[in-house]
């Protein structure tokens, strides 16, 4: 049988037969290079979707949620409808304790406007008191320096991480911040720290500086502006933010059925759409191709029947001469591999190619809907053996039928 394989003279045979039907084979071809160009695409397509949703929500825990209060809408307890609750450091301690086991990051927010001054430069930014723990929340891309740390809340210490905007607004090109002050609502503050803000970002332009220091220096007391929370990996993130505001609305003395008491973002609750969207679109994607790739490797099997047809007489010579059911049947189903493998080799270059001009021409710039669209190649080596194993059990068909041909009958074919 190995020898049979690399004999040149079945290879010639094979060539043979593919040239008499030029046009049949080109149409062949294409049927099954369509069929795993598309694949290609397609998951190219869809991974370049994940890869900027990947890119847009890289810097949050996908987990989280984002809470605040608003005014409440029904009357509760003596308390009159419109009455605008305040969330409390307290709040953040009591969470921690009732949700412990579900409850991995809680953050405690406060903000406000203030110009910022260095030298003859200013500009009108927002300030945040924060804490370390935000960047294990909300992950930020530093280009200088450091973030917070538990020193700077401990020490109340006036120090500040600026966004980029900020940076360049009040330095200058390549200045190093580090180590330099800036003036924030009069106050001497020394930068830490630049970062770059994610492509979505709930902050905006902002200098963060450490929660304690914010709450002295602006007066806060215990109130704070709003929280955001992380729940453990596995919990059930649209049941932890009810739980969660309804622990809130007890603190308060809120109705539990008032829902416009408290605001949020369920930022795992919209990351799970998205996810469960591009699973979808994934599932589809390799469906569509599949079943693409079946429909033109049917196109081969269909074509090597009528080719076997066409050669009854060649095939009846053949037995005549001593050639075996066995080579028959391999001659078949090696032409039917070869167009096989041809097709979807040409299929995988040329898809390369166009992810390659999509990403080129499309993926480029902060709106790109795609980012770097390319498919791995243990994928591309999988959709391959799928389709090497469709055209060679395709191909069996037609080298059955070969096989039954009798040399006697096929001599007499006219």
């Amino acid at each position: 049988m190995i020898k049979f394989l690399f004999d040149s003279d079945t290879w010639q045979e094979i060539y043979g037969g593919i040239r008499k039907n030029k046009t049949r084979t080109v149409i062949t071809i294409i049927g099954v290079l369509w069929g795993i160009f598309l694949l290609v695409v397609l998951l190219g397509a869809a991974r370049g979707m994940e890869n900027n949703f990947k890119n847009l929500f890289g810097d949050f825990a996908t987990n989280s949620l984002v809470v605040w209060t608003q005014r409440t809408d029904k009357p509760f307890k003596g308390f009159q409808k419109g009455r605008r609750i305040q969330l409390k450091t307290r709040d953040v301690e009591v969470l921690q304790e009732e949700f412990k086991g579900r409850l991995k990051y809680i953050v405690p927010r406060c903000q406000t406007m203030n110009l910022m001054v260095n030298g003859f430069k200013s500009g009108d930014f927002q300030v945040s008191g924060d804490y370390p723990v935000l960047d294990k929340v909300q992950k930020k891309n530093l280009i200088y320096g450091r973030f917070l740390n538990q020193n700077d809340i401990d020490n109340k210490t006036k120090v500040t991480v600026i966004e980029e905007n900020i940076y360049k607004q009040l330095f200058e090109k390549n200045e190093d911040p580090i180590n330099q002050y800036i003036i924030i609502n009069n106050v001497n503050y020394k930068v830490v720290g630049v970062y770059k803000s994610g492509a979505i970002d709930f902050d905006g332009d902002t200098a963060y500086i450490p929660f304690t220091t914010f709450q002295q220096i602006y007066n806060r007391g215990n109130r704070i502006d709003w929280m955001m929370i992380t729940a453990e990996e596995g919990i059930d993130i649209e049941q932890f933010e009810l739980d969660i505001q309804l622990a809130l609305k007890n603190l308060h003395t809120v109705d539990p059925e008032d829902n416009k008491a408290l605001g949020g973002i369920n930022l795992g609750k919209e990351i799970g759409k998205f996810t469960g969207f591009l699973t979808g679109m994934q599932f589809l994607t390799w469906f569509v191709g599949i079943a693409t790739l079946i429909a033109g490797v049917f196109a081969i099997g269909n074509i090597l029947l009528i080719t076997v047809k066409e050669r009854t007489k060649e095939i009846g010579i053949r037995r005549a001469l001593g050639a075996t059911p066995i080579e028959i049947r391999l001659q078949v189903i090696l032409e039917s591999i070869f167009l096989t493998v041809v097709a979807g080799m040409l299929g995988i270059i040329f898809g390369g190619l166009v992810l390659y001009g999509i990403d080129k021409a499309f993926a480029t710039g902060p709106d790109a809907a795609l980012l770097n669209p390319t498919v791995n190649i243990p994928i591309i080596l999988i959709a391959f053996g799928i389709l090497i194993v469709l055209g060679t059990s395709i191909g069996l068909i037609p080298a059955y039928m070969a096989t039954l041909i009798k040399p006697i009958e096929a001599l007499r074919e006219e």
